[in-house]
């Protein structure tokens, strides 16, 4: 018990290293905000909070659905949400379960751009036969 006061650890802590001494051993790396000593593995500068490195993308089975299903409608909106579509960011990951999420988000939103403009072309057709059918009938009476 008291190597661990000494070493200023707790009886339960299994980690060789401390955040703090990590820092001490690690390579000359500085926030490039507040210039501070900061580990490359950090997301956020403890310091002042600066953006150090991006988090790893989330593939949960939730997150995959939200894709998914956004990559379904956003044809439908006419691509006004474009910018908050996800899948564009997933796809260009280094992460290969990202990216795959990415691959068939994009495979989803191709076909389902395809089929929009299909459905709009039926539904356009069909529009303008009736008014014709319509206007015939009018005629013919």
């Amino acid at each position: 018990m008291e190597e661990n006061l000494q070493n200023n650890t707790s009886p339960t802590d299994t980690s060789s290293h401390t955040p703090l001494q990590e820092l001490n051993q690690a390579p000359d790396v500085v926030c490039s905000y507040c210039h501070q000593p900061v580990l490359t593995k950090w997301y956020f500068c403890p310091n002042c909070g600066n953006k150090l490195n991006l988090a790893p993308l989330s593939t949960s089975a939730l997150t995959q659905v939200g894709i998914y299903a956004f990559s379904i409608i956003l044809p439908m909106v006419c691509f006004i949400f474009v910018t908050k579509w996800p899948g564009l960011k997933y796809f260009k990951s280094k992460n290969p379960k990202a990216k795959m999420i990415g691959q068939v988000a994009w495979v989803i939103l191709i076909i389902s751009t395809l089929l929009t403009i299909w459905l709009a072309y039926v539904w356009t057709q069909e529009a303008i036969q009736s008014s014709i059918n319509s206007i015939n009938a009018d005629f013919s009476i």
